[in-house]
């Protein structure tokens, strides 16, 4: 967990500094509407705890925060209505994927076809 900003918007929402429209939350993750939706259905899930990206989480998570991350997705995606149509996750990590925000985040994304995923 090495040079975690306790400053960035995630921190901030997990700390109530900032609000946040919550689909799912439980002892180890809080999901909720993107504010910058790319799709009908954009929802983030976050882990509570302070993983800087992907790599960070893979190599210091738990094996019970690992397996928790994925069924808090799976459980998102079942909740808004997406889990036979279709959905995708991107998890973006480090500066070449673009990760906007320091703290580990996927991104799941439905509600339409959503074409291919790079051109």
């Amino acid at each position: 967990m090495n040079d975690y900003d306790e400053e960035n918007v995630f921190s901030k929402i997990l700390k109530k500094e900032i609000r946040c429209n919550k689909v799912d939350e439980n002892n180890n993750n809080l999901s909720f509407e993107d504010i910058s939706k790319q799709a009908p259905v954009h929802v983030l899930t976050i882990p509570k705890k302070n993983y800087k990206d992907f790599s960070d989480f893979a190599e210091n998570a738990s094996d019970s925060e690992l397996s928790s991350f994925l069924k808090s997705i799976s459980k998102v995606a079942n909740k808004k209505g997406i889990s036979k149509t279709g959905y995708r996750i991107i998890i973006n990590c480090g500066p070449d994927s673009n990760q906007e925000v320091q703290h580990l985040h996927a991104h799941i994304l439905g509600g339409k076809n959503l074409g291919p995923i790079l051109k």
